[in-house]
This record gives structure tokens, C-alpha cells and sequence, in this order.
């Protein structure tokens, strides 16, 4: 093992590993092919290659198991998706599934003991310490440039008609490190926003608020004249005002609580002095009792419950884990209850919201690494290959056809098992029970998906108005810094991100006054946020010239 790698407890290993290592395959000989090649290929015909392959092989595939499966299936296994995917591809699959909510540890356990499957699903690009460079450096995945060049066609077409696509799924020299999880349309690129109750907009005689003061006379009212607790609420976990990261209400303030590029420049929003007047304008609102007194500890449930009981009335949240969720559940109660999109704050009516919640193409997630000492390359490429074709796009995207979905006049609908499932199963989880639309993997998500997915106008509409925005002119697209810059970034951030958390909550629940926001500032500075910002600029000049 090289030094850099992270050195696990025996502890943590038993804690941890299981069945894990012992599932993983064998590591393969000091001469494997370089970069992609298989010394295993499938049988298959001299020059031709169809689906379902014929190989006698299993590979091994470590990944952690979506939600919304998991609380209907335990295992991969016993998932008509995956049972169906080795049998179209023709392809043996023994997963590695780590414990619920223990990817990142797992994944620590599994890269130290040396013995790695086949293929391994993770968020490199964003979540593996040095980024993709670094685990390719360290012998752990595979550099996939030759692998996808010889048995990838699927993929390697889709990236060739989509340059835009092709420049921000590999690293700055080049390599392209997963099969990746790609949004297929501005459609499904937005999916978050501010939620509001319409209803009590509606019985107060209220407009939907659009400005800053909008918003501070709407919540005056939910609580002086609805009795409303907590009108204003958010998630405030993993990290503090979690919830607004999308850029809600900061973003009326020219800023976000993140790094962004302005005329050229890389800025930090949270020592910029847009951010100072956004938390002057929360710290008064929390004082009022317009924000939820639990800012920092709301978690999902939380605010499931907080919306659902009428104990808030706005927040920051997404089209179906949002409005889709909780108008049902509301309407039980009270039928003239709505849920309603609201546009992104502004601080002047008929501008434009600089800020918003809006993905790239590529999406870090659910993208999956061959590893470098698999024995079965090709196999495991052309496996991954199968969901960038046609079929498999359409069995990703809607399942199996008679079952999850049935072509009307050449549209892939879903049907009654999916939509309206007898045994009671939310949409999302009989969906996901066939296809991998409703959350992430290794292929093109349709539009066609989100055009059925979301079945309340309210949520189409979010669509609409959520998308109202500049964000695409400011927001940072996926850049890799390099691997010795990811890790001094790490550590800058690591101090940064607490500080500002601190600080924040802070001045927001009023133990500090809003004047010690510039002696926080120069504590920023004091940590090589300048030195952050260099990272971020150099690794964005590399990107636009890829």
C-alpha cells in the first residue's frame, strides 16, 4: 500500500468489511494490459458483438443501494432491475453493498485492504479525497480512454455528438475515469426551489412574493394572522443553511454561500458583502419569529413535518420530494390546501434572480469506475456500455415494457404499477424498482421520466419558474483540480466551511452582532481563502481549455 492511502483501524475493519472482502475478486497479475485492455474478453463472434454476451464470468460490482429501494427490497439482488440488466446484458453481477448511510467508510475499507471488485459506484469527481487524478495515481480505478474507445461504442458516440458533455465527464488531462450519470435535458436540470402554502397566500388576499420585502411582509402575515409558528423553515443539516445552498434568498443579495465566477473572477460569497446584508436581513427575521427556531438542526423529516402540519408555510425544497410529498398528505386534511412554487427572491420586482438551484449535464453521482486490477475489462465496459444504446436507455429510463412502462404512439408511459401501485408503493419506489430514472447511475436520463414523474401542475410549474434564472452564467461548471491542489483545498475548506458555518448561525440567532461580520472576514483570509480561490481559478482556466 502506498503512503497515501488511508490507513483503517483493525477496529473499523470488522466493523465494516463482512461480507465485503470477501466478495471482492482477486487482484490481478503484474501484467495486466494497460488502460483497458482485457485479457478476458466475452465470446463473441470474430468482429461482431450483440447482447446479451456470452460469458461465463461474474463480475463484482460495489455500490451503495438507492433509498427508495431500500425500504422495499434489502438487497440488490432481489431488484427486478438489476435481475433484468444481467439477463439483457448477459453479464453474472455479485454485489458489494455497504451498510446503510456508510458509503464514504466503507469504500476507505475496501480501498485498503487491497482487494477491489470489478467496479465500484462513487461520486469520484466530488467526493473521493484528490479527486479522480488521484485514485487513478494510486492504482485504485482505471484511466478508461482505450476501454471505451474499444468497447464502449454507445458511449463514445453519445460523447461525440454532445462535446459540451464529453469536456465535463473527464479531467483536465484528459482521462475519463466512469461511466457517467448524465442529465439529457434543461428539464430535469431543475428541480429545487422555494415552496410556499398558495392557499393562505390566497385567504390573506397575499400576491406570490417575489421581492426580499415580499417575502418579509407574506411571513409577517402567516404569523400574526394564520397563527403560523415557524413560517419560514429550511434544512440546516448536513451543514448549516443547507437548504439555501441552491442560492434562495442569499442570492437576492448577488451572492451564494459557495464559490462563483463574476467578470472573469472567482469569488467566495460568504466574505463578499452581499453576504454580510443577508444575514443582517435573517438575523432580524429570526428575531421576529419568521424563521424556524430549529435553523440548525432541521433535517428532512423535520421539515416533512413542519410542512405537513401547517407549523411552516414556506421553505426551500424539491418538486417531488417536496410539493409531490406533502399536498397529498396535507390535502387529507385540509382540501383547499396548495402547495406552490414561488420564484427565486429578488430585491427588485422585474429583475432577474442572479442565483438558483441548476445542475450541469453532469452529475457527479452514480457514476461507476472499473477498477485497475480487474481481470474482466471488457466485459465490465461493454456491461456499462449496454445503457447509452437505445434499448438500454429505455430500460434505464422506464424499466420493462408490459410492466413499468407501455409504448403509446411511440412514448415510452409509464403504467398503473408505477403510477398507482397496488401494494401501495410511492411512485419513486415502484419506479425504482425497474428503472433508475428517479434517482442516478450509469446512463442518459430521459425528459420523458420528469414529464411523468411529476403529475401536480404545481410541480410542473416549478419547473418553469425554478428555471427563471442566471445561475448558468455564474455557477462554476465541474472543474478537477489536481491532486496535490485538491488535497491543500481540502484543508483550506475544511477550516473555511467551519468558520463560516459558525459564523453564520451566529450572527443569524443573535449571539453575535452583525458588525463582527468583518473581524470573521479577515479570519477567512487568515485561512488562505485566497489560496482556495487561486485553486478554483486555475482549475477553471484548465477546463475552458479542454
Amino acid at each position: 500500500m502506498q503512503a497515501t492511502k488511508k490507513i483503517v483501524t483493525l477496529a473499523t475493519l470488522l466493523a465494516l468489511s463482512g461480507s465485503v472482502l470477501a466478495a471482492c475478486s482477486k487482484e490481478a497479475p503484474a501484467d495486466q494490459p494497460k488502460d483497458g485492455a482485457s485479457s478476458s474478453p466475452p465470446a463473441t463472434a470474430a468482429g461482431t458483438f450483440s447482447y446479451p454476451m456470452k460469458s461465463d464470468k461474474t463480475l463484482t460490482y460495489w455500490a451503495e443501494l438507492n433509498g427508495n429501494i431500500g425500504s422495499v427490497k434489502p438487497t440488490f439482488q432481489e431488484v427486478p432491475f438489476f435481475q433484468e440488466w444481467q439477463k439483457r446484458t448477459g453479464v453474472n453481477l455479485k454485489f458489494i453493498q455497504p451498510p446503510a448511510n456508510q458509503a464514504k467508510e466503507a469504500l476507505n475499507v475496501l480501498l485498503a485492504s487491497g482487494e477491489l471488485p470489478d467496479m465500484i459506484e462513487y461520486s469520484w469527481s466530488s467526493a473521493f479525497p484528490g479527486g479522480p487524478e488521484k485514485a487513478i495515481n494510486d492504482g485504485y480505478i482505471l484511466k478508461l480512454n482505450d476501454a471505451i474507445d474499444k468497447y464502449a461504442p454507445n458511449l463514445k458516440k453519445y460523447l461525440k455528438e454532445h462535446p459540451e458533455v464529453d469536456k465535463q465527464i473527464k479531467t483536465d488531462s484528459g482521462s475519463y475515469y466512469a461511466f457517467p450519470f448524465i442529465r439529457g435535458d434543461d428539464l430535469l436540470k431543475t428541480y429545487q426551489g422555494p415552496i410556499i402554502r398558495k392557499d393562505w397566500l390566497d385567504e390573506l388576499g397575499l400576491p406570490m412574493p417575489q421581492t426580499i420585502d415580499d417575502w418579509y411582509n407574506v411571513l409577517k402575515a402567516f404569523k400574526e394572522k394564520k397563527g403560523v409558528a415557524a413560517p419560514l423553515t429550511f434544512l440546516g443539516m448536513p451543514t448549516a443553511l443547507f437548504g439555501l445552498d441552491g442560492g434562495a434568498f442569499i442570492g437576492a443579495f448577488g451572492v451564494i454561500k459557495n464559490f462563483y465566477q463574476e467578470d472573469g473572477k472567482i469569488k467566495y460569497g460568504p466574505m463578499e458583502p452581499g453576504y454580510k446584508q443577508f444575514l443582517a436581513t435573517m438575523q432580524k427575521w429570526y428575531a421576529e419569529g419568521l424563521i424556524d427556531k430549529n435553523i440548525a438542526t432541521v433535517d428532512t423529516k423535520t421539515m416533512d413535518s413542519n410542512m405537513t402540519s401547517g407549523k411552516s408555510a414556506a421553505t426551500v425544497w424539491n418538486s417531488g420530494a417536496g410539493i409531490g410529498k406533502w399536498q397529498p398528505i396535507v390535502k387529507e386534511k385540509e382540501p383547499k390546501a396548495q402547495f406552490a412554487p414561488a420564484p427565486y427572491p429578488v430585491m427588485k420586482n422585474g429583475d432577474k434572480p442572479k442565483f438558483g438551484q441548476k445542475d450541469f449535464a453532469f452529475v457527479p453521482t452514480g457514476g461507476v469506475a472499473i477498477t485497475a486490477n480487474s481481470k474482466n475489462v471488457e466485459t465490465a465496459a461493454r456491461l456499462l456500455d449496454y445503457a447509452y444504446g437505445e434499448e438500454g436507455h429505455n430500460f434505464f429510463n422506464f424499466g420493462v415494457e408490459g410492466m413499468s412502462y407501455k409504448m403509446d404512439n411511440g412514448y415510452p408511459k409509464y403504467t398503473d404499477y408505477v403510477m398507482k401501485n397496488p401494494d401501495k408503493l410511492a411512485p419513486a419506489q415502484a419506479l425504482a424498482m425497474y428503472a433508475r430514472s428517479g434517482y442516478n447511475g450509469p446512463f442518459v436520463q430521459d425528459k420523458r421520466y420528469i414529464e411523468q414523474y411529476l403529475t401536480m401542475p404545481e410541480q410542473k410549474d416549478g419547473i418553469t419558474v425554478w428555471s427563471n434564472t442566471d445561475a448558468e452564467k455564474y455557477l462554476l461548471p465541474p472543474i478537477t483540480p489536481t491532486p496535490d491542489e485538491s488535497t491543500e483545498f481540502a484543508t483550506i475548506m475544511n477550516d473555511v466551511n467551519t468558520l463560516v458555518g459558525e459564523m453564520s448561525l451566529k450572527i443569524i440567532l443573535g449571539s453575535e452582532p452583525i458588525d463582527s461580520f468583518d473581524k470573521y472576514v479577515d479570519k477567512i483570509k487568515s485561512l488562505k481563502i485566497e489560496r482556495a480561490i487561486d485553486i478554483e481559478k486555475a482549475a477553471l482556466d484548465r477546463y475552458n481549455k479542454r
